[in-house]
């Protein structure tokens, strides 16, 4: 048994995260579509928990983890401690399935304690190890930290959230805590870890570095903070600021998806068509869909207290969905899938997270048939995902549940055709440990 967890290495976590989260995000997707289909209310409740309490926190606490030691050296990956976070998370999603399933509330303020103690203590180890000079001084540094900051802010919203359902009576819980708004505050760390990724392994290393080192800079303020200044507004019911904000947003998410635009082609032309990339692309251009969503949905809502449900006219809750899936298996989705078509590989390369601080982990690095499968995927989700989107415009639930079955299977994919590349070899590792302690 010592010698087995002795073994316990890089490649060993990052494939229990791979198989994890994918399976997590799978769950997530298909309760949502058998919800739509059977008319389940138990899985139509459950499926934004599961995504965000298991993926949302199990991305930050790990991946995230490893984007940010590559630029941190100084910071450690110890794998045995992510698989004990993992475990942590996973007793998470366990009580906030039971809590929707037998409605007893508390039972996710349990879990958000959970979370908050977890998250608490990986921010506590990156700022007992990391300077404020050293942490500002790196544009996907600001980044990678305040994502941790973000989510240990969600999940103290999840637990408050599981009081105030459990003691509606109780006036210390202030009336915006509510499920949209935790699912709203779920979303930022995710797509902040996004926006460092986008800077670390596409723009910084471009021609322009330095202008774009500038730019990202720039929007890291405007991002971060006009999402901060945003929910005041929206709290104190300021609709011209809420619209001012949003628009500011929308104008710099285009800026980002046509200077990407432009970056792929270079990239294509000179090198050769990684599928990450064009995941990435997908990803920003349902953040655009997200943010024109979000404006007419502020638009519609115009007069509508925030906590209130619905969050806006009943006629138009079709906005409201689109917004939210548009962001959930678009953005972040999307966006993240080919963050592990470049991640993965490249620890599983080495063992260690060298392509990622001094290599270039956008090489070549998977076969020409996975690399190939990988478009016909991404393919098949933005069809999946299109016909979701439609489907919340028509009212038709069998197409938006078959488009919801369809993404789901199409999505489990991605593990299978990362476990199966035959340049990485990722079973390698398992076979070696196998052999070790025989």
């Amino acid at each position: 048994m010592t010698r087995r967890f002795a073994a316990y290495g890089l490649r060993d976590i990052s494939r229990t995260f791979l198989t994890f989260s994918v399976i997590v995000v799978v769950t997530a997707v298909m309760a949502g579509a058998f919800g739509v289909l059977t008319g389940n209310a138990f899985l139509k409740k459950v499926h934004p928990y599961l995504f965000f309490v298991g993926f949302g926190n199990a991305a930050i606490l790990l991946l995230n983890r490893y984007l940010t030691a590559s630029i941190y050296p100084v910071i450690p990956i110890d794998p045995a401690r992510q698989r004990t976070r993992l475990y942590a998370v996973t007793v998470s999603l366990f009580l906030v399935t039971l809590s929707v399933l037998v409605d007893q509330p508390l039972f996710k303020s349990v879990a958000g304690l959970i979370l908050i103690g977890v998250v608490s203590l990986t921010l506590q180890e990156l700022l007992t190890r990391l300077s404020f000079s050293k942490i500002w001084g790196n544009v996907s540094g600001r980044y990678y930290i305040f994502d941790v900051i973000f989510l240990l802010v969600a999940n103290l919203g999840l637990f408050t959230l599981g009081l105030k359902e459990a003691f509606p009576e109780m006036r210390l819980i202030p009336f915006f805590v509510t499920q949209s708004s935790y699912f709203l505050g779920s979303s930022f760390p995710l797509s902040i870890s996004v926006m460092g990724f986008l800077y670390t392994y596409a723009w910084r290393s471009t021609s322009k570095g330095e202008l774009a080192r500038k730019l990202f800079s720039i929007w890291f303020y405007v991002f971060v903070g006009g999402v901060l200044f945003f929910l005041v507004v929206i709290l104190i019911g300021q609709y011209l600021s809420m619209m001012l904000i949003s628009h500011l947003l929308t104008i710099g998410v285009i800026a980002l998806l046509v200077t990407f635009a432009v970056f792929l082609n270079n990239y294509f032309r000179r090198n050769f068509a990684h599928p990450a990339l064009a995941f990435l692309l997908g990803g920003l251009a349902f953040l655009l869909a997200t943010s024109a969503f979000g404006i007419m949905n502020i638009y519609y809502a115009k007069g509508i207290l925030f906590g209130s449900y619905p969050p806006i006219r009943g006629d138009k809750m079709w906005i409201y969905h689109s917004h939210t899936h548009a962001a959930l298996i678009g953005w972040i989705t999307l966006s993240f899938t080919g963050m592990l078509y470049i991640v993965i590989p490249a620890i599983q390369k080495t063992g260690d997270l060298g392509l990622l601080q001094t290599g270039d982990p956008l090489e070549q690095l998977l076969d020409r048939t996975t690399m190939a499968k990988a478009f016909v995927q991404l393919s098949i989700l933005l069809l999946a995902a299109s016909t979701i989107m439609i489907s919340f415009f028509t009212g038709d639930e069998f197409m938006l549940g078959l488009g919801g079955l369809v993404y789901g299977v199409v999505l489990y994919y991605l593990r299978i055709n990362l476990m199966r590349d035959p340049a990485i070899d990722m079973e390698s590792g398992k076979h070696e440990q196998t052999t070790h302690e025989s």
